[in-house]
């Protein structure tokens, strides 16, 4: 999904995903349709008489409270992230963005520190923002008059609102999700004394768990079926696995560079600038290879892909040369550069090979040295997990010296 730019703080960029637009007239809708009811959980909760007559009288009332309580509430997760950030940054961790989207809010680290001292103040600054939050809102609530005609029961009860929420969202990031707060705490406290990959790998097992309950009960909990409670299940899930598959390449690929994976020059099949599409296509099928660096007159010019070639008609496959239908935008990577720094670049580009170049070759534009693709990677995956390494590259040198046929 797009997102936008709203500004920024502290030097951390802000952004509105397109799902937060599309969420926040629901959550309006919904508290504002519900606000006897709340009105009826903060009396009882608080022991206090706010009047519900005023709230649900006018239609227009109740949903422009909803409207004011939504945006005050995210206002309250963007604080939760900014805990999580303030703290990241006093250890040298950048933070990308904090981005407001479907559940909530999330701050985007560049990565989260092996310290697990570190992890573990980092991921409860964002739940104990949320708790003084709760504090500082239920202090407001006490002192403000809730009498006093409907502007004044409004923002009581706004406030009120606001004192419940931020301390369930506090004690929701804190069950053992991950990697929500809570198993971040998880995986920070069994790092103090196993490895990082091995922690990462019992607290993502617990999120899954957590996740499978969490719809489950979002299912079969007698209440309906909560669509929001099963995507948050969903999300939780997907997201253990993949924070457990990346810690896993981390330390696998821990100590293997680029150079070490890639498909050196010499080996590289490329394809000249003047060949036709037609017979492009033809040599993908007999080499079965799905993507070519393109060179002119002994210099690289560009990339040509599978889907480049499926851009044009087969009847006009013949009259297109490569140079016409190539990407000449190149993704490059330095052959010292770490393999899951490679793996990463891909993800970002979207694309599944890199050009590997070596910058201080005294070349202008860096001297040719090979390619690496996702193949490369998982090839040298597999020989580095059926070594039973935790780091890679020795075993991973050894077993390259016999693999002389990897896809490009």
């Amino acid at each position: 999904m797009p997102s936008y730019r709203i500004g920024s703080i502290l030097g951390i960029p802000i952004e509105l995903d397109l799902t937060f637009l599309l969420i926040l007239p629901v959550f309006a809708y919904v508290i504002g349709s519900q606000v006897g009811e709340w009105v009826g959980i903060l009396n009882d909760v608080f022991g206090t008489a706010i009047a519900v007559a005023p709230l649900t009288g006018e239609p227009a009332i109740a949903f422009g409270i909803g409207t004011a309580a939504a945006i005050a509430l995210f206002a309250s997760v963007l604080l939760h992230e900014l805990g999580h950030s303030v703290v990241a940054m006093r250890y040298d961790v950048e933070i990308t963005s904090i981005k407001l989207w479907l559940f909530g809010g999330v701050a985007q680290l560049s990565r989260f520190p092996d310290d697990w001292r570190q992890e573990l103040y980092i991921a409860i600054a964002g739940p104990i923002v949320s708790v003084l939050l709760g504090g500082a809102f239920f202090l407001a609530f006490r002192v403000f008059p809730g009498s006093g005609g409907v502007a004044a029961a409004a923002i009581s009860f706004t406030l009120g609102y606001l004192a419940l929420t931020n301390v369930a969202l506090a004690a929701f990031n804190m069950l053992p999700g991950f990697p929500m707060d809570g198993g971040r705490v998880l995986r920070a406290l069994w790092a103090r004394n196993q490895p990082y990959a091995v922690a990462t790998r019992r607290a993502a097992a617990v999120g899954k768990a957590f996740a499978f309950l969490l719809g489950f009960f979002a299912l079969f909990g007698g209440a309906g079926i909560n669509l929001y409670l099963v995507a948050i299940a969903f999300f939780i899930y997907m997201g253990a696995s993949s924070e457990a598959q990346q810690t896993m390449l981390r330390a696998a690929f821990e100590g293997v560079s680029v150079g070490d994976v890639m498909t050196p020059v010499e080996d590289v099949d490329t394809v000249d600038a003047e060949t036709s599409v037609a017979a492009l296509v033809d040599r993908m099928f007999r080499t079965r290879h799905t993507g070519f660096p393109v060179v002119q007159n002994d210099r690289l010019v560009g990339m040509v892909t599978l889907e480049d070639a499926r851009k044009v008609d087969e009847v006009e496959r013949d009259a297109y040369r490569v140079e016409e239908i190539m990407s000449r935008d190149l993704h490059t990577i330095d052959p010292g550069e770490d393999a899951m720094e490679a793996f990463s670049r891909m993800q970002e580009h979207g694309v599944g090979r890199l050009v590997v170049v070596r910058e201080d070759s005294g070349h202008e534009e860096g001297a040719f040295t090979g390619i690496i693709s996702r193949t490369d990677l998982m090839t040298a995956l597999d020989i580095i997990q059926s070594s039973g390494g935790e780091s890679g590259a020795p075993s991973l040198r050894r077993g390259t010296e016999r693999d002389q046929s990897r896809e490009i």
